[in-house]
């Protein structure tokens, strides 16, 4: 089996995914996955889709992220993996799909206004 790609976003972080059979190592810029995030929820982030469908132990994946902060940069993961999984196998889409896997989150950080400190917050008014 050739080897797969898939992009995913999320905030700032973009991931690239190369997705191909082995024997269930991820790695993320050279480093193990462990290693890379070693907080236990940021792995499991990164694991679910795998483990929706239970294929955890079925793929190599290498990883190539930068941007965003560790918990974006772990959701951008989670996107790109569920794509690969599904330009593998179109049946693996609605499990992915009721889990939420295959949606972009769209919310990113709003801009600063001229004027005002932060996006929405104002100086404060005196009217005298």
């Amino acid at each position: 089996m050739e080897v797969t790609n898939a992009i995913g976003r999320r905030k700032s972080a973009v991931a690239r995914i190369y997705l191909g059979e082995g024997k269930g190592q991820i790695t993320i810029n050279k480093r193990e996955l462990k290693d890379y995030f070693p907080a236990p929820t940021l792995q499991y982030i990164v694991t679910q889709p795998l483990n929706t469908l239970g294929v955890l132990e079925n793929y190599d994946i290498k990883v190539n992220i930068y941007g965003g902060g560790s918990k974006g940069q772990a959701e951008a993961i989670r996107l790109a993996i569920s794509r690969a999984l599904v330009k593998i196998d179109e049946e693996n889409k609605p499990a992915l799909k009721a889990q939420g896997f295959m949606t972009r989150d769209a919310r990113v950080v709003e801009r600063k206004k001229p004027g005002q400190p932060k996006a929405r917050k104002k100086f404060q008014f005196s009217k005298r």
